[in-house]
């Protein structure tokens, strides 16, 4: 079989549409699901059930967990990553809004440009490249003055935006763990596994120590969201990403997931009611703008 990737056609652009819309309700499906469940709870939960679903895929697929492959290390170190960014948006959560969240999760891609720099000869950032940071970063700044300006319609919003934007920065430093160890050569199935099950163990635990694991009520909606959450998001849509980025070119992939935060942006606000404000919004644009520059390649 060769491993060439394609460019996008029709059926590649459908799926990843697919994708982000799953991508960009999630945070929105966390907040759903809060009044029974505390999101660092949902998390811990789906990630989990994930976990075991990953594992008989694997296990049907024959890929060995006691393979002596070297990814124990990188791939603990990238499930602690990504174990942290989740606990960042579970917590962050309680404090800001789902639309805020979500722009700030998605800063990952400046976070992982910058990583890729400091660490992997030949991913040094170009002027443009340069710009696109500043560029998002300006964007940050004025997207986190929304929060401060909007403290009286939601206290503590911009401790919340605060852990959006850490979130990212874990997320991207889950990327570059990836991109620079052995879990770059193993199975695709084998690093989602380690990054679910040291989230669900992680948050489990977490929960339970800081008493937030208690389930209330569950109704047909939290049900609903749970189901979502674990099926479609934590489960399915991971590994259709990576199928994807195996069998076409990652750089037009990326391309689509700018379409995460706007789709984050538009659930928060019209499932959930919640403000929106032009600096949040002119914040949004640049940061957007920035990852654009960062991720544009050369050449096509």
């Amino acid at each position: 079989m060769s491993s060439a990737r394609r460019p996008l056609d029709g059926f590649a652009a459908s799926v990843m549409l697919m994708l982000c819309l799953c991508w960009g309700v999630q945070q929105t499906a966390l907040k759903i699901a809060a009044p029974a469940i505390d999101p660092v709870m949902q998390t811990a939960i789906r990630s989990v059930l994930a976990a075991c679903m990953v594992a008989f895929v694997m296990l049907v697929r024959g890929v060995s967990f006691l393979q002596k492959d070297r990814t124990l290390l990188p791939g603990l170190a990238a499930g602690i990553l990504f174990m942290m960014e989740f606990l960042c948006v579970a917590l962050g959560l309680g404090y800001t809004t789902a639309s805020h969240m979500s722009v700030f999760l998605y800063t990952a891609p400046i976070f992982t440009a910058l990583g890729l720099h400091l660490w992997v000869p030949g991913e040094n950032l170009n002027a443009r490249q340069w710009a696109g940071v500043t560029l998002a970063f300006a964007g940050v700044a004025a997207a986190f003055s929304s929060g401060i300006l909007n403290a009286g319609l939601v206290p503590g919003m911009w401790i919340g935006d605060a852990l959006g934007i850490l979130a990212g920065a874990f997320w991207g430093g889950t990327t570059v763990v990836i991109r620079t160890t052995t879990l770059s050569e193993t199975s695709p199935s084998k690093t989602l596994f380690y990054q679910l099950a040291m989230a669900g163990a992680g948050l489990w635990l977490f929960a339970w120590v800081t008493g937030a694991d208690a389930v209330g009520p569950m109704t047909p909606t939290i049900w609903t969201s749970m189901v979502f959450q674990t099926l479609v998001v934590a489960f399915s849509s991971y590994l259709v990403w990576f199928w994807m980025l195996r069998r076409y070119l990652a750089a037009r992939l990326s391309v689509f997931t700018f379409l995460t935060p706007v789709f984050g942006i538009g659930f928060g606000v019209w499932l959930l009611d919640e403000p929106f404000d032009p600096a949040f919004g002119i914040g949004a644009v640049l940061i957007l703008g920035g990852i654009a520059l960062v991720n544009m390649r050369r050449s096509v």
